[in-house]
């Protein structure tokens, strides 16, 4: 039987635009697995220390621990660049977790090394320094902000849009302790909305006034309640209680795309007026454009 398509833009469609995929905005965590694999090249170093005396094991424990926390921090480090470059307007990571995995990972090599001669580990421990730098680069050195907004608005977006990303971990981490896959995407369909809207005020910061109830207080009682779920839920497994918590994140994902509907149609309508007055500027210096344009 054929069927009458009915997507978003078909006559007599809604206009309801369909909920963001939880992937949606998202990329694949560029260099993570080659960070893992950094811990594995440590491995070896204890092994083979293993009979070579106490000195010899101690030096090996001390190489070894030194490159996985190299290891630890370029993985750290590679998440806080990929959550860097997801957004609009960001500020720079406060630790450049990459150069000091890069100088960890350095020292580790050296101390690994220098058994033969001081000056084979100091050589080797630059040559794996150099060598992790150009493998995953340096960390974020500046601020991103949108062109033509002030320091200022800049600044304040990224603080409120900080404090919103917390307020997310937060539910993960909450709503994974619970156990229940369900209930798990759901939280991350809504954060996947949540984090649409996020854009939307990145990319206008003076929706910022407007939303900030969206990104502080709305975002703090959604975590709270994802926080008591998961204790309660974990006591019984009710459903009582799964159900008045999925129908909260069915209103809060509610109006939030809502909200977001209505600031993409406000910064609609103050391009429309821009271009209005940008157009009466032209025709009164003689210029005029075809209605088109």
């Amino acid at each position: 039987m054929a069927r009458k398509y009915g997507g978003q833009y078909s006559p007599n469609a809604s206009g309801t635009p369909p909920k963001p995929s939880p992937l949606s905005g998202k990329k694949p965590a560029k260099g993570r697995t080659r960070a893992n694999l950094l811990f594995l090249v440590a491995l070896p170093i204890l092994f083979t220390s293993i009979g070579d005396g106490a000195t010899e094991m101690a030096i090996a424990v001390g190489a070894f621990a030194l490159m996985a926390l190299g290891a630890w921090l370029t993985r750290e480090g590679i998440d806080a660049q990929n959550a860097y470059e997801a957004r609009t307007i960001a500020r720079r990571p406060a630790i450049p977790r990459k150069l000091f995995g890069a100088v960890a990972l350095g020292l580790g090599v050296g101390v690994a090394t220098f058994d033969t001669s001081l000056m084979d580990g100091v050589i080797y421990g630059i040559l794996a320094t150099i060598l992790h730098v150009a493998s995953f680069g340096l960390d974020p050195m500046r601020d991103k902000a949108l062109e033509g907004v002030d320091t200022f608005q800049t600044d304040r977006v990224a603080r409120a849009v900080d404090e919103a990303e917390r307020h997310l971990r937060a539910m993960t981490d909450a709503i994974t302790a619970a156990g229940d896959r369900t209930m798990i995407a759901r939280v991350e369909q809504f954060q996947a909305t949540a984090r649409a809207f996020f854009r939307t005020v990145e990319n206008d910061p003076r929706d910022l006034t407007s939303a900030r109830r969206y990104l502080g207080v709305y975002l703090l009682g959604a975590k709270d309640a994802t926080i008591k779920f998961a204790k309660l839920y974990a006591q019984g497994r009710d459903p009582s209680v799964k159900a008045d918590y999925a129908a909260l994140l069915d209103d809060l994902e509610a109006n939030f795309t809502a909200k977001n509907q209505a600031l993409l149609l406000d910064n609609r309508t103050d391009l429309d007026i821009e271009i209005d007055v940008l157009r009466d500027r032209l025709q009164r210096e003689g210029i005029r454009l075809p209605k088109g344009e």
